[in-house]
């Protein structure tokens, strides 16, 4: 098999699946892991591809930070009805931490409890819109706001964290891999979310289809740590099979 035959093989598989596997090309394509790697590179340098661990992906893996603004209209509608699903998994909590972006701030939109909750957040944005909510306790979470994410991190924040503790915490991600985890494009923001997870009792990952396969800079955690992921129907079905493998709830927006 030619070169130029190997590179057709391959767009056509990334073409089907998304993404390609080095040792799986390697032994169809019957050549060495180092050749398949060099194919690979020739296709990332014309664009139609991007290298990944083990393998290529036609998606760009790496999150690129966006500010909230831009954030906002991106798949608004598949945020919604996330945000919809998440509802249902409120119970009899009196107490819930939700983190920060788009798709969490829906959830907060959405909030009317019937009974009296304490939402504690480090997000000005929910703080703000549930401030006056009936039936609703804010604890602002303070510290160095972001201005792309409109959001508290740093250490004041981690610490005023080390007395609570709360029935679930609802958090956005940038980007959900079965190996790395999750991440998010901000290292003090990354920080920050992985000492939310210490005090909450149950992890609840909401997250649009799009960011399944990419990662930011910051690593929070894996997903071992994590309960409920939340997502839309347009998630890879292969991903969500590792995800229940790995013991992952997964819920499917409608």
């Amino acid at each position: 098999m030619t070169i130029t035959d190997r590179h057709q093989l391959i767009i056509q598989k990334l073409q089907e699946k998304g993404r390609v596997d080095i040792q799986e090309l390697s032994e169809e394509l019957q050549v060495s892991g180092v050749t398949i790697r060099k194919d690979l590179k020739l296709l990332e340098e014309k664009n139609l591809l991007f290298r990944t661990k083990g393998g290529g992906s036609i998606n760009n893996p790496y999150a690129a930070e966006r500010t909230i603004n831009e954030k906002e209209f991106i798949n608004a509608d598949q945020k919604k009805k996330i945000a919809k699903a998440a509802l249902t998994l409120l119970g009899q909590n009196d107490s819930i931490i939700i983190g920060s972006g788009t798709t969490v701030f829906e959830l907060a939109q959405a909030l009317y409890p019937p009974k009296h909750i304490t939402v504690i957040t480090p997000a000005l944005r929910v703080a703000l819109e549930l401030c006056n909510r009936p039936n609703v306790d804010i604890l602002q979470i303070g510290g160095l706001i972001h201005h792309s994410s409109a959001s508290a991190a740093g250490a004041f924040g981690e610490r005023l964290l080390e007395d609570i503790s709360c029935g679930l915490l609802f958090m956005g991600v940038d980007g959900i891999e079965p190996e790395f985890g999750l991440s998010i494009t901000n290292l003090a923001e990354a920080s920050l979310d992985k000492k939310m997870i210490q005090v909450a009792q149950q992890v609840v990952v909401m997250a649009d289809s799009t960011k399944f396969g990419r990662r930011g800079i910051g690593r929070i955690c894996g997903l071992d740590q994590v309960d409920y992921i939340i997502t839309d129907a347009g998630a890879p079905i292969e991903s969500i099979k590792q995800l229940e493998e790995k013991g992952v709830k997964t819920i499917i927006a409608e």
